[in-house]
């Protein structure tokens, strides 16, 4: 036990850190074969997030739902948070055709290989995604972790609560008590971040090596340096602008960050993201189970908007072609609302590039040079997407009066998994 609680002593991020640094070692030194030892470590972890995280969006929404006092809270609160995904989707399409302009990764590229793999992705209809936002069978959604589906069904139960008021009082004392389940769970699982680090870097850097990434090398440093700008320049000056430190946003969303990172998924990285915004940051915990859970499936701002403007960007300049400022417009508008138009959409990058490239009349072909490295472009692309997903939470909850301005202000990296619990059971023993 003195061995668990001096692990837990150690803040969280140095924890995943040390499995990231550890993991890259291991499948530096162990080749190929670090992706049959290693990987299922990381299969592991990503399998047991994904266990938890529609059971907490499930009851977490419910919960927020009668919390919030029903649907004109919500649907105000969702208005806004809505407004702020367009917003920092449009400004990251424009980091990405910027660095793509600037660092032009499609000239003088020789030696790439189509992926065996690639196929080009049929973009679903506006009428499609929107008839599969509503679930036929919402235990099916549930068993299939369709995010959207859960939440338009969890809503609905919601808003049943809160119409019944007094009558199912039981009830709804039973679904916060479940949320609070979830969160304890979550918080368990969320400790084997750092095995399920070693893991998956492990795997990742013994399969692929450095032979892949050497002929778009360029691309790979464009698209990193765009995440990065938009990550630390948009969403900080946006903090900054709402009086809020922006040093202290990223040091309490860290952990969903590294999350993110490390498992290359909205969805795997949203427990740690929803426990990041509401322990560390502050966010109203009820507002922060609507917004977290929905910006994992439709705020996109690395796969849904970079991503496709810097492809774009670089399918033209492989192949020559000169874009015309008509085309650049269909870029922007093609990215940020085919962002939202195709969440919950598998393979949500692939398709993002397909609907943008088509729109703006590019050869498609291109693609397929990308999904070679997509993995390791896609952990950059997922942790801007993720950070984004805890920015506008902590913008919308700054303007409409949810952030906890003290706990936001003591920002930890850490998600409170022994201090937190002494904390709560303090709290629960003085409300007794």
């Amino acid at each position: 036990m003195k061995l668990v609680s001096a692990w837990l002593r150690i803040p969280f991020w140095q924890r995943v850190l040390a499995g990231f640094v550890l993991g890259a070692l291991a499948g530096w030194l162990f080749g190929h074969r670090a992706e049959i030892w290693f990987e299922p470590l990381g299969t592991i972890y990503v399998t047991l997030i994904k266990m938890i995280a529609v059971p907490l969006v499930f009851f977490a929404v419910m919960n927020a739902i009668g919390s919030l006092h029903g649907q004109k809270s919500v649907a105000a609160l969702g208005g806004r948070t809505f407004v702020w995904f367009a917003i920092t989707a449009a400004l990251a399409v424009g980091v990405g055709l910027l660095i793509g302009w600037l660092l032009q990764p499609g000239h003088g590229v020789s030696g790439l290989t189509m992926a065996a793999d690639y196929t080009v992705r049929v973009v679903p209809s506006p009428k499609d995604v929107l008839l599969d936002v509503i679930p036929t069978n919402p235990f099916k959604a549930l068993s299939e972790g369709k995010i959207l589906q859960v939440i338009v069904f969890a809503g609905l139960v919601g808003f049943a609560l809160v119409k019944l008021g007094e009558r199912v009082s039981g009830l709804r004392k039973l679904v916060g008590e479940a949320s609070d389940t979830m969160v304890q769970v979550t918080r368990f699982v969320l400790e084997m971040t750092p095995l399920g680090t070693f893991g998956l870097i492990a795997s990742l850097v013994g399969a692929y090596g450095f032979e892949k990434l050497l002929p778009l090398g360029t691309f790979v440093f464009a698209l990193y340096l765009a995440c990065a700008i938009h990550i630390v320049f948009v969403y900080g000056s946006l903090i900054a602008l709402h009086g809020l430190n922006p040093l202290k946003f990223f040091r309490g969303a860290a952990p969903g960050m590294q999350v993110a990172f490390v498992a290359s998924s909205s969805f795997a990285a949203m427990p740690a993201a929803i426990r990041s915004v509401t322990h560390n940051l502050g966010v109203d915990k009820d507002y922060a189970a609507f917004a977290v859970p929905l910006g994992a499936s439709i705020k996109m701002d690395g796969c849904g908007a970079i991503y496709p403007a810097l492809t774009s960007m670089f399918v033209a300049q492989y192949f020559g072609l000169h874009l015309e400022p008509g085309q650049y417009a269909t870029i922007l508008i093609a990215s940020v609302l085919g962002s939202f138009g195709t969440a919950g959409v598998p393979g949500t990058a692939i398709v993002m590039v397909t609907l943008v490239l088509s729109a703006a009349g590019l050869p498609l072909e291109g693609i397929g040079y990308l999904v070679a490295i997509d993995r390791v472009l896609d952990m950059m692309r997922t942790m801007t997407n993720v950070t984004g997903q805890m920015a506008v939470p902590v913008i919308v909850a700054k303007e409409s009066g949810l952030l906890d301005r003290d706990v936001y202000e003591a920002a930890s990296s850490n998600l409170g998994i022994a201090a937190g619990e002494k904390a709560e059971v303090r709290e629960t023993r003085q409300v007794g």
